[in-house]
């Protein structure tokens, strides 16, 4: 297909999702009358929030718009093991520590036998399959309040089938690029944070590892709408190391600026090279609509220490027809010098999965496009459906082995059993339009998959 039929292909996606339903007021229409609201209620926003409203309904698993707000409540849920260790440790408590964590488990049903890439996370097919288990320590600054300076930590520790995708060159990388164990253990997340209220409206800084700030999706499973991946989130930047600051400039700009070790790379490994990542996110005026973006790594894009160097630049835009519906469109251009075919280098044992050493050398540059759609619908206060439309093209082969142009839709349901516990059924359906057989180990060039995973949370 062209770039102009993929172009119509993904407002016609997006349309036809939001034509599922009947379009309600937005929340600027619906709420201009705050005579009801109570002065306690007032008095309670105002100490949790110094921020526009948040504006989407907390049955989605992400409630603010794309990009860093700072300016809202820092408090955490208290999960049932951080009751527990509250009530033995006033130390924890009087800190603010949070300790909390979550295990996912998915099975999928896949018309592939051998392999389900190039759809990730999600591999092996026809299993049942630990995904990731998550334990969290973490304490959040306090960015409402402008009269001090205060400070956080983030420590997220992933075990499961999911490190496969999250691993960085430097932090325990030889259990998938000198072993390729299918599952492995990664801290995801490793970082300090110091919020000072007197640069700009707030500034808070995040030094260490943190997560890749740019997509709608994310690494952990109880942040995304749907329990699989689209195809440009999986072949993009995972996680970052170095220093970030989030600037809130007012409650329409923020800006935020970094310097790190390139995406996936610990500063002491050998790929390791001085990476920026410049990005702004606008929110407008009646807190319907969102862009964000800009550049979410930059440097001179030469395939290092066989390892990707991606430069990768990202925008979305966010609409809400009201909190409990909205979209969000995500577009990316990646790309880098003299690569290899199918990417970072794998020298463990070959699978179907991947391993066996380094793809085919691939002189000159090497792009990727991609482009998602996401429209959620609110259906009841325990539930949401989910639908996506996703489009990736690998031009050189360079993320997935194949120089292919792929397409996948998806449908789900998220239930939430209890604060605790939710399940995610879906059914998808993946086709490369162009570059051989990519599906089922090299066999095939499409494939549909039903998968669902429950998260426990504790």
């Amino acid at each position: 297909m062209s770039f102009g039929r993929r172009f119509k292909f993904f407002c016609a996606s997006a349309l036809l999702g939001l034509g599922f339903f009947k379009v309600k007021p937005s929340w600027a229409d619906v709420n201009t009358d705050f005579s009801s609201v109570s002065s306690s209620t007032a008095q309670a926003d105002v100490l949790t929030r110094r921020a526009k409203p948040t504006p989407y309904d907390s049955v989605f698993p992400q409630t603010e718009y794309l990009g860093p707000t700072v300016g809202v409540s820092s408090s955490a849920p208290i999960s049932p093991l951080n009751d527990f260790l509250w009530k033995h440790s006033h130390w924890l408590k009087d800190h603010q520590i949070t300790i909390s964590g979550w295990v996912d488990t998915g099975y999928n049903a896949s018309s592939s036998n051998h392999s389900n890439e190039p759809m990730t996370y999600d591999i092996v097919p026809n299993s049942v399959q630990l995904d990731q288990a998550v334990l969290q320590a973490q304490r959040l600054p306090d960015t409402v309040q402008t009269d001090h300076v205060d400070w956080g930590f983030q420590f997220d520790g992933l075990y499961g089938m999911d490190y496969r995708y999250t691993t960085a060159q430097g932090y325990f990388s030889q259990q998938l690029l000198q072993q390729n164990n299918l599952y492995g253990f990664d801290p995801v997340v490793a970082n300090v944070q110091v919020y000072v209220p007197k640069i700009a409206e707030g500034t808070l800084f995040t030094i260490g590892r943190y997560i890749s700030p740019a997509d709608i999706e994310a690494q952990f499973a109880p942040q995304n709408f749907l329990y699989t991946h689209s195809l440009m989130f999986s072949y993009d930047a995972y996680t970052q190391t170095g220093v970030n600051a989030a600037i809130k400039l007012d409650d329409t700009w923020t800006l935020l600026l970094g310097l790190d070790a390139g995406n996936d790379i610990a500063p002491w490994a050998p790929a390791a090279q001085p990476t920026g990542l410049a990005m702004l996110r606008w929110v407008s005026d009646d807190n319907n609509d969102s862009v964000w973006g800009g550049a979410d790594a930059f440097n001179n894009g030469q395939f290092t220490a066989n390892h990707d160097n991606l430069q990768e630049f990202n925008m979305t835009w966010s609409h809400r027809f009201n909190p409990g519906f909205f979209t969000e469109t995500e577009a990316y251009y990646m790309d880098q010098w003299n690569a290899v075919l199918g990417g970072t280098c794998n020298f463990g044992p070959l699978t179907a999965f991947g391993g066996g050493g380094c793809g085919s050398p691939l002189p000159g540059m090497s792009r990727e496009w991609g482009a998602v759609n996401y429209t959620e619908h609110k259906l009841t206060d325990k539930d949401f459906l989910s639908i996506r439309n996703d489009w990736l093209d690998d031009v050189n082969g360079e993320r997935t082995g194949f120089a292919a142009q792929y397409e996948s839709w998806t449908v789900g349901v998220t239930h939430e059993f209890t604060a605790l516990t939710e399940i995610r059924p879906e059914i998808r359906y993946d086709r490369a339009w162009s570059g051989g057989l990519p599906y089922n180990d090299g066999t095939k060039k499409d494939q549909v998959t039903f998968n669902v995973d429950i998260i426990q949370s504790f």
